[in-house]
C-alpha cells in the first residue's frame, strides 16, 4: 500500500487594495485516506482557451481557461475536471482585504486530500505567462514553488500581491494565473461574503476560514 503522509495546506498571497502582504503559512490538514485514485491519463490536444463550469449550491461561475499561455496549469486542472476530482468538494476560504471586505480572494479545492492529489506541477509565474491578477482571475494555490496542486482561488477585485516580483527578495515567483471568469462573479462575491471563523487558523488563515464551506457539485469542460 503507498506510504500515508501528512500534509499541509496550500497558501496564497494576501492583496491589499493600495499595496500588497504576502502570506506564507497556513494550517496543517491531515487527511490521511486509505487509498489512492489511480492518476488519470494526462489530457492533450486542448484549445487555446478552455471553457468551464463551477457548479456551487450558490451558483455557477463560468471560467476561461487561458491554456495558450498558461499550458501546465491548464492541463493540470482540467486533468482534476475530466476525472471529476472537485465533484464534492468545498470553497473554504475567504480573505477579504482589511478595510475593503468586498476585496480580497476566495479559495477552494481538493484541500490536499490524499485521496485526490496528483503530482505538483511547475509554476508558471505571470511573468511568463503575461496573465496578470485581476478581478475574476483564477489561480492556482501553492506552499513553495513547484508544489500547486488541486486547490485555487479566485479574486475579487486586483491583486498585484498575487503576481511575480522579481526584484523583491525571498520568494518572489508569485501565484500561476491560468483564466477569467466570464460568468458569475455575482456567485465568487457571495462565497466572499460568507461568514468565516475567528478563532480558527492560523497566521493568513486566521479568521479565513468559511464557517459553512460552499459546497462545489461539479466541475466540467463547458461548451
Amino acid at each position: 500500500m503507498r506510504a500515508l503522509p501528512v500534509v499541509t495546506a496550500c497558501v496564497l498571497a494576501i492583496a491589499g487594495c493600495g499595496g500588497d502582504e504576502v502570506a506564507r503559512n497556513a494550517p496543517a490538514v491531515n487527511l490521511l485516506l486509505p487509498t489512492h485514485r489511480a492518476d488519470p491519463p494526462v489530457p492533450t490536444n486542448l484549445p487555446d482557451i478552455v471553457p468551464v463550469r463551477i457548479e456551487t449550491e450558490l451558483g455557477g461561475i463560468t471560467v476561461a481557461l487561458d491554456h495558450k499561455h498558461a499550458p501546465v496549469t491548464v492541463t493540470n486542472f482540467i486533468r482534476y475536471v475530466d476525472d471529476h476530482r472537485f465533484d464534492g468538494t468545498v470553497f473554504y476560504r475567504a480573505s477579504r482585504t482589511p478595510g475593503a471586505p468586498n476585496h480580497g480572494f476566495v479559495q477552494g479545492g481538493i484541500q490536499h486530500s490524499y485521496r485526490l492529489m496528483l503530482p505538483p506541477i511547475r509554476l508558471e509565474p505571470t511573468t511568463e505567462t503575461g496573465l496578470l491578477h485581476r478581478d475574476g482571475t483564477i489561480s492556482m494555490a501553492r506552499s513553495t514553488p513547484d508544489t500547486a496542486m488541486g486547490d485555487f482561488t479566485i479574486s475579487v477585485g486586483p491583486n498585484p500581491g498575487l503576481d511575480a516580483h522579481p526584484d523583491r527578495p525571498g520568494d518572489n515567483r508569485g501565484y500561476a494565473s491560468f483564466g477569467q471568469v466570464t460568468e458569475g462573479m455575482d456567485v465568487v462575491r457571495r462565497i466572499l461574503a460568507r461568514p468565516t471563523v475567528a478563532q480558527e487558523g492560523r497566521g493568513p488563515m486566521a479568521g479565513q476560514r468559511i464557517e459553512a464551506p460552499v459546497r462545489i457539485i461539479s466541475i466540467r469542460r463547458a461548451g
